[in-house]
């Protein structure tokens, strides 16, 4: 892929997943399982399913995807399969850091003709259309949590314009 749009990606990427670790990091234990509010509403429950499905579409195609340990593909179960307990901030934050290494990967091995390709996910999309749609999905889930930080603590993380990383 060009280098004008590549170097555009990963600063974006970074910066998307700088704010979602903001948000995960800045989340009081009272909030991250707050039991009064149903599992997909949960601070943990929506960092997870981010981190789950930024993983899944970085891949080339959804044939062998499975997410690190010790999580799995219940996510996908349309019977909308929960986590039994909640995952720890440490485990997210290590999922996170894998999804760091993944996109930056991604974008470094896209060659131009790729870019333009169908992607493999049985979507009209190429595949630079679905890294832009992994990076909606990304950024309106953090924003979420935002929100979620902000009416229950009156506080929420700083924008970042540019990924701190890249």
């Amino acid at each position: 892929m060009t280098s004008v749009w590549k170097p555009a990606l990963r600063s974006q990427y970074g910066a998307a997943l700088d704010m979602l670790e903001n948000a995960i990091r800045a989340c009081p234990d009272s909030v991250w399982a707050d039991a009064g509010d149903p599992v997909e509403r949960q601070f943990h429950y929506l960092a997870f399913h981010t981190l789950f499905w930024h993983d899944h579409y970085l891949g080339r195609s959804p044939q062998g995807f499975a997410p690190p340990a010790p999580f799995t593909l219940d996510e996908m179960d349309p019977a909308g399969v929960y986590p039994a307990v909640p995952h720890a901030k440490a485990e997210l934050l290590a999922y996170l850091a894998h999804g760091r290494r993944r996109y930056r990967d991604r974008i470094a091995e896209l060659t131009d003709a790729e870019a333009g390709a169908p992607c493999g996910f049985g979507r009209p999309l190429s595949n630079l259309e679905l890294l832009l749609y992994n990076l909606r999905h990304l950024q309106h889930h953090t924003a979420q949590l935002n929100l979620l930080l902000r009416q229950r603590t009156d506080s929420a993380p700083a924008w970042v314009g540019r990924g701190r990383d890249e």
